[in-house]
């Protein structure tokens, strides 16, 4: 059998069909917020992609909320791909961004909480984060039952008992 590369880089403007197609198809089933393709241009420097063999099979994004605050979001690995390492490869890619950024924290709100339990991130009750972050929750079908879990990641050594 032959091995693949995987290569995680930077999104471009030229990949946001492709991230349009794997997000959306999660969004249908309710699992991630549908993005349209104009909210994909505006935020592109935000995702990061997962190629293998020159095709791209998951994104993800990190979105700065505050100074020492940012959200990994639209983390989507194409349905026929899951299970071989992509996710993990993506979401260390993006934890590299946020520490790039001088991030102290990232958190996620997933369905997926062993998967970030892994890499990880830790259970936080949805109450300790700050209201700007559920500005975008109106246009999920859960809302305003949201039964995702918040989880997060400190990425500098300081205090994890911080305010948020």
């Amino acid at each position: 059998m032959k091995t693949q590369l995987i290569t995680t880089r930077k999104a471009t403007v030229r990949d946001a069909d492709a991230i349009a197609a794997i997000v959306n198809l999660h969004a249908q089933t309710g699992v991630m917020l549908p993005r349209p393709i104009s909210r994909i241009y505006e935020n592109i420097r935000d995702y990061v992609v997962v190629e293998v063999g020159g095709e791209i099979v998951g994104c993800g994004a990190v979105h700065v909320m505050w100074a020492d605050l940012a959200e990994i979001r639209a983390v989507a690995i194409r349905s026929e791909d899951k299970g071989r390492g992509y996710g993990r490869a993506l979401v260390e890619a993006l934890v590299d961004e946020a520490i790039g950024l001088d991030v102290d924290r990232v958190f996620v709100l997933t369905y997926q909480v062993d998967f970030f339990g892994r890499m990880g991130f830790n259970r936080i009750d949805k109450s300790e984060l700050p209201h700007k972050i559920w500005s975008e929750c109106v246009n999920c079908i859960h809302f305003p039952n949201c039964d995702e879990v918040a989880m997060i990641r400190y990425l500098k050594n300081a205090s994890n008992s911080g305010q948020l």
